[in-house]
């Protein structure tokens, strides 16, 4: 039994509620708090035991890049204009002025 749990006691039995209360807060705090060292503790070990026992493969660093499927230009309308057979885009760099 802790020392938190036998103050609780005793200040029960000598009918000092309030003393009693903080007594049961103190015990339900360093309940609390083990537990949660136990866990942390408990997972940090799961977690550097596994990459020891099962290695992973490494994740690729981006999505693939997609395909150009008719490559073209855009003309001044948005429309895409396929490249012309030569593999050479066809742009038309007239501006309203020169017309």
């Amino acid at each position: 039994m802790t020392e938190e749990v036998k103050n609780f006691i005793d200040n029960l039995g000598n009918g000092s509620n309030n003393e009693a209360g903080e007594a049961f807060k103190d015990a339900l705090r360093d309940k609390v708090a083990s537990g949660l060292d136990n866990k942390r503790k408990e997972m940090a070990a799961q977690m550097f035991n596994k990459s020891v026992e099962a290695p992973t493969e490494a994740e690729p660093f981006s999505d693939p890049k997609p395909e150009v499927a008719d490559p073209g230009t855009f003309g001044k309308d948005g429309i895409v204009n396929p490249l012309s057979k030569d593999g050479e885009a066809q742009i038309d760099l007239t501006t309203d002025e020169n017309k």
